[in-house]
């Protein structure tokens, strides 16, 4: 008799997809561990590899899987946008067959299934901070459509598979993350601040640095992720999740450089084309729904990343 779940993590060896398959693991599901390794990679998930309730497998989702599951949380996607923008059609590809591949699974097995959308969908905001009743103001034609329009249109696959089919989905609306095992090269502000501060090198601010980010620190994200998937089968989403508190982009820099005591410098470089100026989530339905909101403090999750940063650079004797 089968006596725990079995979830299928795709992108599970990606920044946030790793320490996803380690919570499940603590909560003793059985995990496979799905990715192709375009931007994950397995030093990620090397802590719990002996984990003996681990498989992982090697599959683009773009391929149809077939698998026997309970839970699917479908992560598969690049997300900064130095990775997305590489490949903007396979980016698209990702997002929209992955989505139609991993809910044709959950549909032949029954499975709940949870998308990891994206504040993205919101494009430049009009209103602020973002509620999820608000349809957004993307370009659907821009350098950074792959990725805003791919999971736009993963969301419009999610709810159609809900309505026509009765599947059991869940939406998240992921902000921005930090934490351990994000890429030094990956372009995204926190890894771009933090990785210059500690070479000494200056610290890239585009445009004038007054837009604004909030930043969720990824242990806080995984429990809300978690929380969402094993919430009562009609809370759906999409629900915001991430943290309120907002900085803007020098702040962000500032307080990086005295953390890791650097003695960076502020350079200033042109805003690249439709870089939203402001985002900021309204975290009231994940707060009424999930019982959830952020615990770890901006300045205590940074820490935490800079000593992760701190270690990898210096093993790796990564410089300029």
């Amino acid at each position: 008799m089968k006596t725990s779940k079995r979830v299928l993590v795709t992108g599970g060896a990606g920044f946030i997809g790793s320490h996803l398959c380690e919570r499940l693991l603590k909560d003793n599901c059985d995990v496979l561990c799905v990715d192709n390794y375009f931007t994950g990679s397995k030093d990620n998930i090397a802590g719990i590899m002996g984990e003996p309730r681990l498989e992982v497998m090697r599959h683009d989702v773009t391929f149809p899987l077939y698998v026997e599951v309970d839970e699917i949380y479908n992560l598969a996607c690049p997300a900064s946008p130095v990775h997305y923008q590489f490949d903007p059609v396979q980016t698209t590809k990702t997002s929209v067959h992955g989505a139609i591949n991993m809910l044709g699974l959950a549909k032949r097995v029954r499975a709940r299934i949870l998308q990891a959308s994206t504040s993205e969908v919101y494009g430049d905001p009009e209103i602020h901070p973002q509620v999820e009743s608000y349809w957004g103001n993307t370009n659907p034609i821009g350098p950074r459509a792959c990725y805003d329009e791919g999971k736009r249109c993963a969301e419009t696959l999610f709810f159609d598979y809900w309505r026509q089919h009765q599947l059991e989905i869940k939406v998240a609306r992921i902000f921005n993350t930090y934490g351990p095992r994000m890429h030094p090269n990956d372009g995204r502000v926190v890894s771009n601040f933090i990785v210059q501060s500690l070479r000494g090198a200056p610290v890239t601010i585009y445009g004038k640095g007054t837009q604004t980010r909030s930043f969720c620190y990824v242990d806080d994200l995984v429990e809300g992720l978690v929380r969402l998937m094993r919430s009562p089968p009609e809370v759906t989403g999409p629900i915001n999740l991430g943290n309120p508190g907002e900085l803007t982009m020098i702040q962000l820099a500032e307080k990086i450089i005295a953390l890791t005591n650097s003695k960076s410098e502020l350079v200033f470089h042109p805003l690249p084309q439709d870089d939203p100026t402001q985002r900021e989530p309204d975290i009231t339905l994940a707060r009424n729904e999930l019982d959830w909101t952020p615990s770890v403090t901006v300045d205590d999750g940074l820490k935490k990343t800079i000593a992760y940063f701190d270690q990898i650079l210096s093993a790796n004797n990564i410089s300029d």
